[in-house]
């Protein structure tokens, strides 16, 4: 597969681009911020390191799950990735290459997350109905959370202390600590199909199938209600303040107001689109007031919000932005395309 010739902006200067074999289901930065992984739907998942992010023939391929690989987080592990599968696997791939098999059910792993602070350190994958809550290791289950319904997506809340899912008819939020067993449900009618928690843990937020937002203010359980869209939101972004909510499912990107009594009865801001092409995924830096933005036409910029100022990372990259990622220090931005491109860009140079 030849890379598209179109290729313009930041990724010339500053990155590298490569095609592999499948659509790309997710990316992300490994903890330590020196490794970047896409996952594929062949099941591989392919790792470039940061000071090999020039050469993209040197990064290396993983074949992991025997079937797709359909979800990727960052190991409690500085180096390492967490991946689930729809062979039932949750792996872990370690900094050496190593993959290790950390559970196996009969359905298929769809959300993987993880969380790391000086106290504690957690993993959770969720497969069906279920939730498994393992220690930092993954060795160990501490708890398994039933839900109603197929889990659509999990979160953690930035102290690790709550665990949020969202399923049909609503969301479900538990504590983390051992000794704690009671659930918050949170209700409201129609599939929800993703889940966001504000950094200050001021509000959850899910995406619908009907086109919409809803939420919940956790202060006391107000409901939020967003709409307007002309298709499914697919990805959601808090900024790093949590002022700003930023959402795919438009021909702009959709910013919603998280201060002064919003988002209720206030309008979403808009930013610059490419066109007409439908904003697929989002990702605000996490150090910065800066947002990057993936459109359907393979296009990737980057928006700093109070200017408006746009800086093209990616255009015309052929087929729809499937995975968009920063790495937790905001110096490098990963994307991945529904047809296998997948590109990183070292925004820390000059």
């Amino acid at each position: 597969m030849s890379i598209p010739t179109e290729l313009r902006g930041l990724i010339e200067k500053r990155g590298a681009s490569r095609m592999v074999e499948g659509h790309i289901t997710a990316c992300a930065a490994s903890r330590d911020n020196m490794r970047f992984a896409f996952t594929t739907a062949e099941g591989d998942v392919i790792v470039a390191h940061r000071s090999d992010l020039a050469e993209p023939a040197s990064w290396a391929t993983y074949a992991v799950h025997d079937g797709a690989a359909l979800a990727l987080a960052p190991d409690t592990d500085p180096g390492g990735f967490l991946t689930g599968g729809d062979d039932g696997r949750l792996c872990r791939l370690d900094m050496h290459g190593e993959i290790e098999e950390l559970g196996k059910t009969r359905r298929w792993v769809e959300h993987v997350v993880s969380h790391v602070d000086a106290k504690t350190a957690y993993i959770a994958s969720a497969s069906g109905k279920q939730v498994e809550l393992r220690d930092g290791r993954g060795e160990t289950v501490l708890k398994t959370l039933e839900h109603p319904s197929s889990v659509t997506g999990i979160v953690f809340d930035a102290k690790g202390k709550r665990i949020a899912a969202s399923h049909y008819n609503g969301a479900s939020v538990w504590y983390t600590q051992p000794k704690s067993e009671s659930v918050r449900s949170l209700e409201w009618k129609g599939s929800h199909t993703g889940i966001a928690i504000h950094p200050a843990g001021e509000a959850l937020i899910t995406s619908m199938q009907d086109n919409d937002l809803h939420g919940w203010r956790l202060s006391d359980w107000h409901n939020i209600r967003m709409s307007g869209y002309p298709t499914k939101v697919k990805s959601m972004s808090f900024s790093r303040t949590g002022k700003w909510l930023a959402t795919s499912g438009a021909d702009v990107v959709v910013l919603w107001p998280f201060f002064g009594g919003g988002p209720m009865g206030k309008p979403p801001a808009e930013l610059p689109g490419m066109g007409g092409a439908l904003c697929t995924r989002v990702a605000y830096n996490p150090e910065q007031e800066i947002l990057a933005a993936g459109f359907a036409d393979g296009s990737v910029i980057m928006i700093e919000p109070e200017s408006q100022r746009v800086l093209p990372v990616c255009l015309n990259g052929g087929s729809a932005i499937s995975a968009l990622s920063y790495s937790s220090d905001g110096c490098l931005l990963g994307f991945g395309t529904e047809d296998g491109l997948i590109g990183l860009v070292d925004l820390s140079a000059g």
